[in-house]
């Protein structure tokens, strides 16, 4: 099998929002929503994900940028965003999905999610990392 395929197995069979896998082993899970746990896989695997596998449900122009910042090689998203798709093919990410939209939403559903209204005038993945950390700050705070 292999690691996009754990790690798609993992997202599925565990219930999970997020898992990342390398060299066959699960580097970093979560059942947390939204943008939070692949800012906590970047912070908790300190460089570990460059060249690493991604399997998301969700997954935005935000997301897209985080996992140009690890230097993931390829990304499985449940639903993907076409800003996200965009995002991939600039940094040449193999990316599949299940389902492709427009836009992410909030969790309400009746906006675009915080992280994406932010991503959409950000195209270097490193001042995203910097712009969605302190965004997460703001918005724990509230």
């Amino acid at each position: 099998m292999t690691d996009l395929e754990i790690a798609k197995n993992e997202l599925y069979e565990e219930n999970l929002t997020l898992a990342i896998v390398k060299d066959g082993a699960l580097l970093f899970s979560t059942k947390s929503h939204r943008i939070s746990g692949f800012l906590d896989a970047i912070e908790k695997c300190n460089g570990k994900l460059v060249e690493a596998s991604v399997a998301d449900k969700v997954a935005g122009k935000a997301i897209a940028l985080l996992c140009a910042y690890s230097r993931v090689k390829e990304v499985y998203a449940s639903v993907l965003s076409r800003q996200a798709l965009s995002v991939f093919k600039k940094y040449k990410i193999i990316c599949h999905w299940n389902q492709l939209v427009e836009n992410i939403l909030d969790t309400k559903k009746t906006d675009m999610c915080p992280f994406e209204k932010a991503a959409m005038n950000i195209s270097d993945p490193g001042k995203a990392y910097e712009t969605f950390t302190d965004l997460r700050e703001k918005l724990r705070s509230c």
